[in-house]
């Protein structure tokens, strides 16, 4: 169930198990791949997981007269981006914001009874905010919500190693469920100006701060990886895990 499509009567009516929050970023992912690359992607998991864990519930719970639903709430669209400011149409807040903003908004969740959230995030740079804002969602004495997050390149096996920015996984899930906005008259310039890996390391510390230092055109990895097959496999192996983990925080015993 979309909440954005919903009505209000709706939700009092269903039987939610979980809420999946899909959070993204507004940021330059190359010439050949939207803004909003991390959004839609974080989006496009999160509904095929709802899906995959409903068709689950309904499995084992055949001849019940419900199975739970997942609440896919609408996504959050800006960042911790900051890193990307050198690239035109970037938008970002700072991390206290992001934290803020985030965690009040899940924190309506539980007053309409809906207590277990899982934020599925497409965005590396919000990894470190989103796990502080899991914890103290959880720990919130005002209500009895739990929270955990999914981030859903890590979810994908052996191809998280490919993750990159603006690559190969990205663009192949963007292929495979938004392939009108992939500028494919660019993708061999995109490829062809692309560094190699994400920072300049030196005895494990990364030294640029900000994307523009190693990256011409923004974009990490080889595109020549990245098919619209690819990305139905990275979709369906995100989804899987997060069904699974889904199942879990429902499940989980929070006394």
């Amino acid at each position: 169930m979309r909440l954005a499509d919903a009505t209000w009567t709706d939700v009092r009516d269903a039987d939610v198990d979980v809420a999946f929050v899909p959070v993204g970023s507004t940021e330059q992912h190359g010439p050949h791949a939207p803004l909003g690359t991390d959004t839609l992607d974080a989006v496009a998991v999160a509904e095929a997981g709802a899906a995959a864990y409903e068709a689950a519930r309904a499995g084992e719970d055949a001849g019940a007269d419900a199975a739970g639903e997942v609440a896919v709430a609408p996504p959050i669209p800006v960042g911790v981006a900051e890193e990307h400011r050198a690239f035109d149409g970037t938008m970002w807040v700072s991390p206290d914001a992001f934290r803020a903003y985030v965690r009040e908004a899940a924190a309506s969740l539980p007053h309409h009874g809906i207590d277990r959230v899982v934020f599925v995030n497409g965005h590396g740079g919000n990894v470190e905010a989103l796990a502080e804002v899991a914890r103290r969602f959880s720990r919130d004495p005002d209500h009895d919500g739990y929270a955990v997050t999914f981030t859903w390149f890590d979810a994908v096996g052996d191809h998280a190693g490919d993750m990159g920015h603006a690559g190969p996984l990205e663009t192949a899930l963007l292929r495979a469920t938004n392939p009108d906005l992939v500028r494919e008259d660019r993708v061999a310039t995109a490829s062809e100006g692309a560094a190699d890996r994400w920072g300049e390391w030196v005895s494990g510390v990364n030294l640029a701060h900000d994307s523009d230092a190693f990256t011409a055109n923004g974009v990490v990895g080889d595109l020549t990886d990245g098919d619209a097959e690819r990305g139905a496999e990275l979709l369906d192996l995100a989804s899987e895990a997060l069904a699974d983990l889904a199942a879990a925080v429902v499940e989980r015993d929070l006394e």
